[in-house]
């Protein structure tokens, strides 16, 4: 077993979302395989932002690839080191824009799962700016010398956060930004939780008009569908200035957009992409950086994808270099390639331990039983075109859960279900024989609870010599 003692609530969430073919929110680390390039690409664009820089990734695979794992993993991974993170999924109902506030959809679940490495799960809007308060006025008790309930604090950090709101007035919708966070601080220092609540309010985008906030807050704009993406910028720059590395988006399911029937819907949201692109790329965007995830379809389709607004083509399609099969990780766009063999069974290793330690057993799954359920996994019919981590893994788990729910049952046995199973083109059951497998369910059996003998060692051995080790 894995001496790495996990927390509970880890391994229930890693467990529970593998069984069901989704990625967990947490825990990532304890399972990842392989993806080195890639996430030293994304490392090297997070170390541009936290420089004053901005970044553009665009990260495509199939489904079940692990594109939503890689964006999972690199949120966490820059949570803990200072950055602001938010995601969203794109949906009919969450685009770029759209004529029905879809933009604005978009830019509230962000603000809705906004967080910081002490609010992890989202809803930090309200921490961060408490936070950054607070932090001005410790400063100002210890550098003037006076107790927290000296008058002179008040005046001394209005001050202070006016020196960091005047440098954000200079950009589009500056001002107003900077107004509603002095609201937010007026609302405090005066202990109006309403005038606090509105200016929360008003930075989530839930203003419905003009009229509301300017008779709430005197601000005669608000967060709407087409300038939402600038507050974005806003706040990227204001993460900066209050003590963040920077802010980093992280939008999957873009798939979503190639799906809009709407041929000119569907362009007006590749020209918002295109918007985004260019200002992170140009040097427009500070401290930002935007991570967004689709299948192939969805950027090389010259039809509906992305190759059909001619300046993203042009902007992301591989030069004549990079077609020649080579790798390229610089690019705008990562396109991430199947797992390994290997690199799968070791993902199966660790969620074996991960698995047992969950349920507190000893597990008796050893190697060559691994090998031969990636065996059966890699001999299914299409496997190469059609298999994915997420199918292997979900079975996996599945598997586990039988062995461990049903102590009857031997690994043998439901090995040589799995193998004699019907292929289904959407996941779950592969086509094999199971006389071909090195440990059979034909060939031997395993008493009820125990481990199943050893399968001779030169079957196992030519089956890892498939492997690219």
């Amino acid at each position: 077993m894995n001496e790495v003692k996990i927390p509970k609530r880890i391994t229930t969430a890693l467990v529970n979302s593998f069984a069901a073919g989704v990625v967990p929110r947490i825990g990532l680390e304890h399972v990842a395989v392989g993806r080195k390039y890639e996430v030293e690409s994304i490392l090297r664009e997070l170390d541009n932002v936290a420089d004053g820089g901005a970044a553009f990734k665009l990260i495509t695979g199939r489904y079940g690839s692990g594109k939503s794992f890689l964006l999972q993993m690199i949120r966490n991974y820059a949570m803990d080191r200072g950055f602001v993170v938010a995601d969203a999924d794109l949906s009919p109902e969450r685009r770029l824009t759209g004529s029905k506030g879809q933009g604005l959809g978009t830019y509230r679940e962000l603000m809705t799962n906004l967080s910081t490495r002490t609010r992890p799960d989202g809803g930090a809007l309200e921490s961060m700016l408490q936070k950054w308060i607070s932090t001005l006025q410790q400063q100002v008790m210890e550098e003037n010398n006076v107790s927290a309930d000296d008058p002179s604090i008040g005046i001394e950090v209005q001050r202070r956060i006016h020196s960091v709101t005047s440098e954000m007035e200079g950009w589009v919708h500056g001002f107003d930004f900077a107004k509603v966070l002095s609201a937010y601080w007026q609302g405090i220092r005066l202990g109006e939780d309403t005038l606090k609540q509105s200016a929360l309010r008003w930075l989530r985008g839930e203003y419905p008009t003009r009229t509301e906030a300017r008779r709430e807050l005197n601000v005669g704009v608000i967060i709407d569908d087409d300038g939402w993406y600038d507050y974005m910028k806003l706040w990227a720059e204001f993460a900066a200035r209050i003590g963040y590395q920077g802010l980093l988006l992280f939008v999957d399911e873009g798939v979503n957009l190639y799906k809009i029937s709407n041929s000119v819907s569907r362009q007006s949201n590749y020209e918002k992409l295109l918007t985004i692109f260019n200002d992170t790329m140009q040097g427009k965007a500070g401290h930002l950086g935007v991570f967004i995830g689709g299948t192939p379809q969805f950027v090389e389709d010259p039809r509906r994808g992305l190759y059909s607004y001619e300046a993203l083509r042009s902007r992301l399609s591989e030069s004549r270099f990079g077609s020649s099969g080579t790798k390229n990780f610089a690019g705008p766009v990562i396109r991430l390639e199947m797992l390994s063999h290997e690199e799968i069974l070791l993902m199966l290793q660790k969620l074996r331990d991960i698995h047992s330690q969950h349920h507190k057993y000893g597990s008796t799954l050893e190697q060559h039983q691994l090998v031969a359920f990636m065996q059966i996994a890699v001999s299914r019919m299409g496997a190469e075109e059609l298999l994915t981590p997420r199918e292997v893994v979900r079975d996996f788990v599945d598997l586990l859960n039988t062995l461990h729910f049903n102590e009857e049952l031997s690994f043998d046995e439901l090995l040589g279900q799995l193998a004699t199973a019907p292929t289904n083109p959407h996941g779950g059951g592969y086509a094999a024989d199971p006389d071909a497998l090195p440990n059979s369910a034909s060939s031997q059996r395993t008493p009820a609870g125990g481990s199943a003998s050893p399968t001779p060692k030169d079957e196992v051995d030519d089956f890892l010599a498939e492997f690219d080790l």
